[in-house]
């Protein structure tokens, strides 16, 4: 198992809208190959930024089959406008 790490900063005043989109994108990510879980987290000081957390079977699902899949395209067209900067995404595997 992979664990995606994003720390994700929303422009400010569109966290309602991501929020939203994101609900709609969440179906494009599960569906799929080697995708397990996920999760948002809504920052406590920060009130713009988020860190999701996505389990995948190997590094490759997120990093090949996703991102080069209908599916990403539908996932970025949903959600990719909202972030300044753009997000840092780093994978962690269990010792």
């Amino acid at each position: 198992m992979v664990l995606e790490v994003a720390i994700l900063t929303i422009i400010q005043g569109q966290q309602a809208n991501f929020e939203r989109d994101y609900q709609t994108a969440c179906q494009y990510i599960s569906a799929s190959k080697g995708y397990i879980k996920h999760s948002l987290q809504k920052c406590v000081e920060k009130d713009n930024q988020y860190i999701l957390l996505v389990e995948w079977e190997t590094l490759e699902d997120h990093t090949i089959t996703f991102k080069e899949s209908s599916l990403f395209k539908e996932w970025e067209k949903l959600l990719h406008h909202y972030y300044d900067p753009f997000p840092t995404v780093e994978h962690y595997i269990n010792l």
